[in-house]
């Protein structure tokens, strides 16, 4: 009998040529995943060699330019989604000054290298001249933002903040702060005409010994300031006080737009402009507000101009000065860091205070035996 022809044809559904074909295509996925991951392995360590030349050429330009960076141990890892720097322990050293911290870790993703974050373990050691000191903290965590224009934002925050000065008259200097926060970003729509940058810092729990008998209590100081400083685009890395007399040279200012103290009782608010003089002294003028430290400011005053009158005139300093500082109206001031809590003592305008000439005025009144000293 014979057999009906079949049909069936090579390459058919029914005919085994499309077996290999089924095969290539189920592994397909995995070379793709597997030549992938090769140009990324490829890819990372090509910029890795880019970033090492970048780092060698930068540490070459600041040398040449007599600013000597170290990075002992240095190492550049974080295979394969961003760079990781690590440094045993970071120095600078210029005629000036030199300072050693560390270690040092400098993190960036790979999809975003323009943003950097810093963590930095102490203690941070740093020598201007006479003056020397040591810093250490619990944590300390910095980030910096760059595009091509520029920084966009910089950004520190440390915790358990506290060091010692010495070479100071008097020395040595403690202080320390519980918490601390520094930010700064350009200043929108004035960046590219005023090169302004604006400043916000906020200080918890912070000592300072040496002042502690002067402001009439040991309690801990919280601080809060926000301000714009002018003419700031052309700060680099020179020497301190070639940078501030470029800055005061081109009209630099300091806008204090809040400013805000507090310790234990004691509160001040203030906001105003300050700048440099001609003697390269504190100069400006601020509107203040406070409670409690009149109780400090009056006594400064008429007790060394009452000293010079004598008898009845001593009586009459007193009176005029505690007229300034302590009866004039409560001003509430704006913002929420500004406004009294439940039981605290009201705020209370001061004559306005001026830094002028090395001195600082209240109203009419210059504060006795305090000058300002020329910053460099």
């Amino acid at each position: 009998m014979n057999q009906a022809p079949t049909n069936a044809t090579p390459g058919t559904a029914e005919g085994p040529s499309r077996r290999p074909g089924l095969r290539l295509g189920l592994f397909a996925p995995f070379v793709l995943l597997v030549l992938l991951a090769l140009a990324w392995t490829a890819g990372w360590f090509w910029l890795r060699g880019r970033a090492e030349a970048e780092i060698d050429g930068w540490f070459a330009r600041e040398a040449q330019a007599g600013r000597q960076w170290t990075c002992t141990d240095r190492s550049l890892a974080g295979y394969p989604f961003r760079f990781e720097l690590r440094c045993a322990t970071l120095g600078f050293a210029r005629s000036d000054v030199r300072f050693t911290v560390g270690p040092v870790v400098a993190v960036a993703q790979v999809y975003q290298p323009r943003h950097v974050i810093v963590e930095a373990t102490g203690p941070f050691r740093v020598q201007q001249d006479a003056l020397a000191a040591d810093v250490t903290w619990s944590g300390l965590e910095a980030s910096l933002h760059v595009t091509g224009d520029g920084f966009q934002r910089a950004s520190l925050v440390v915790d358990g903040l506290k060091g010692t000065v010495s070479g100071a008259d008097p020395s040595p200097i403690d202080f320390a702060t519980g918490h601390l926060e520094l930010h700064a970003r350009p200043t929108p729509g004035r960046f590219a005409t005023d090169g302004a940058v604006d400043l916000s810092a906020r200080v918890m729990r912070a000592s300072l010994p040496l002042l502690d008998p002067v402001l009439g209590g040991t309690e801990p100081a919280d601080l809060a300031l926000d301000a714009t400083v002018t003419r700031a685009a052309g700060f680099r890395t020179r020497p301190l006080a070639q940078e501030l007399e470029r800055w005061r040279t081109a009209g630099g200012t300091v806008e204090i737009a809040s400013l805000a103290a507090e310790k234990g009782s004691r509160r001040l608010r203030a906001q105003g402009v300050l700048a440099l003089d001609e003697q390269h002294r504190p100069a400006g003028q601020l509107d203040v507000r406070t409670a409690g430290l009149e109780q400090v400011i009056a006594p400064l005053i008429s007790e060394q101009l009452g000293a010079r009158l004598g008898g009845d005139g001593a009586a009459l300093v007193g009176n005029i000065v505690g007229q300034f500082l302590g009866g004039r109206r409560k001003e509430p001031a704006p913002g929420p860091d500004a406004q009294d809590r439940p039981g605290d003592p009201p705020l209370k305008v001061l004559p306005t205070v001026r830094l002028t000439g090395g001195r600082v005025v209240v109203g009419p009144f210059a504060v006795p035996n305090v000058r300002l000293a020329p910053l460099y």
